[in-house]
Parts: C-alpha cells; structure tokens; sequence
C-alpha cells in the first residue's frame, strides 16, 4: 500500500472526474492521498474535497507563488484552520526563486510564519523549494535554532548539499515523477543515499507524471511509478518501498489515523 503525500486534487484539471481519479488511486494500491493547499483563502475548497473522501487528507497554507497574495496571512488563522480533523499538515510553502513571482523577502516572510506555526501546532511544514538553496538551508537552520518543528521538502530537485541540510535538521525527503526522467542520474544518485526511514513518495498531481506517462496529466495512481524507480535506486523490493514510505508518511503526517481505521468506511461513512 502506498500513500500519495503531495497532489492537487482541487485543481481545474480533476474537476470533472475526480470520483473516478480518486477510484483508480484505490484500485493502484493508494491507502490515502493527501491534497495539498496553495492559498489559504480557497482552504474551503480544499476541506471539501477532503471531507467527501474517507482515504483524502489535506494541508493549508501558502504557496510561495502566491506569498504576494496572502502576505498578510497571520499565524493565529493557520492555526485555526489546521485544528480541523482532516486537516494534517501546513503548506504547501517555501522559496520559489525561479518564477520569483512573490519578492524574496516577502516570500521570506511568509515561509517564516508557516514554519511557525508548523511549530507551534506540531503539524509537518511541507516546503516548496526551487532555485533557493542557500536560503532554504539558512531559513531552516536559523528557524529550527528557535525551536524543532516537522517538516519534508517535497517534490526534491535540489542539490545534494541541501538534501544533506535536511536531514541533518531532521527532516524528510519526498520524490516525485521526476526521479523516473531520463535526464534524472543526478537525482537519482541523491535519492540513494537518503536513508529508509526518510523517504517519501508523491505525483505533485496534476503535474509531472512519471515514465511512462510523461507530459500527460498526473494523477495519485502514478506514484507507483516513482516507487517502483525509487525501489530500483535503493536496489530493494518494491514493497519495501512501499512499506517504509507508508510507514514514514504516518509517522510525519501523525494526525492522520492509523491505515486500519480506514477499513470498512467508503467516502466518510461507515461501510
């Protein structure tokens, strides 16, 4: 069983048929997925979403993208909507210095206040971060220095340096349908070096599908694929990638209950 820990179920891509996404997930082997905010002023959206899956799970937060938006987001209202029950993370935020659609210090900003309040709740800050390296490494060093919170960098293309960075601060590392490129050796040869127990696996639906189904859209029943590939690099079984990615994902996303207590309910009731 495996547990998609970063896609955009709420996108404009699903709309039409996201029962039927959702079902082949399931069929794929998906114990749970878990749809990721990007502004906390559609965070409505996305609780709706999660609310009619039993196996859906979500974030909110500010994606730095959009940290020009939302710069006045306060931390006392991340903290009030992360209280709901399906709510089980923070972000998706960070640093996206390639689009540089928010100014830098604003962005800064705002990655501050998410980290605080992933402090704060105790809930995983799941962290954006493209072209940012050496301020990704300082903000992280600097903030947990204030005080330890959870955290993952997610869809990981980074450099080795700041992979090294996150795990010596304690955090986990998430691969998408990147890994699988073929122009990937360099990920792939990070991917291999980090350890079992902090390896995560994610499509970032609806965006980079993995091989075969690149440059088509993405949905959480591909993150078998990237498994699979992740399986190849640690030269292990798939099913030991499957085992310990669940394993880590529960264990980071804590709020989520245990696999078992999904068995027997479809879709929020009681089967």
């Amino acid at each position: 069983m495996l547990i998609d820990t970063h896609c955009h179920l709420d996108f404009p891509d699903f709309a039409a048929e996201r029962d039927e996404i959702v079902g082949r997930a399931r069929a794929a082997g998906l114990g749970r997925m878990i749809t990721i905010s990007t502004r906390i002023d559609r965070f409505a959206d996305i609780l709706a979403i999660a609310e009619t899956y039993h196996d859906v799970y979500c974030t909110v937060g500010t994606h730095p993208m959009h940290a020009h938006e939302e710069e006045e987001v306060e931390l006392a209202r991340l903290i009030q909507l992360s209280s709901h029950e399906k709510c089980i993370g923070i972000g998706e935020t960070g640093l996206d210095y390639h689009y540089d659609d928010a100014p830098r210090d604003l962005a800064q900003r705002v990655f501050r206040t998410h980290i605080a309040a992933a402090r704060e709740t105790g809930l995983p800050l799941v962290i954006h971060s493209r072209d940012a390296d050496a301020d990704m490494a300082d903000i992280l060093t600097e903030e947990m220095g204030k005080g330890a919170f959870k955290a993952l960098l997610h869809c990981f293309t980074s450099s080795a340096q700041l992979a090294e960075t996150a795990l010596k601060l304690g955090l986990s590392i998430s691969f998408s349908g990147v890994l699988t490129f073929k122009k990937s050796d360099e990920l792939r040869a990070i991917a291999r070096e980090i350890p079992m127990d902090r390896l995560l696996v994610e499509t970032d639906a609806p965006y980079l599908a993995p091989v075969p189904y690149r440059g088509k859209r993405n949905e959480p029943a591909y993150v078998a694929k990237t498994a699979k590939m992740l399986a190849e690099v640690k030269q292990v079984s798939e099913q030991e990638i499957a085992s310990a990615t669940t394993a880590n994902a529960l264990r980071l996303f804590s709020k989520m209950p245990p696999l078992a207590a999904a068995a027997g309910h479809v879709d929020g009731q009681a089967a």
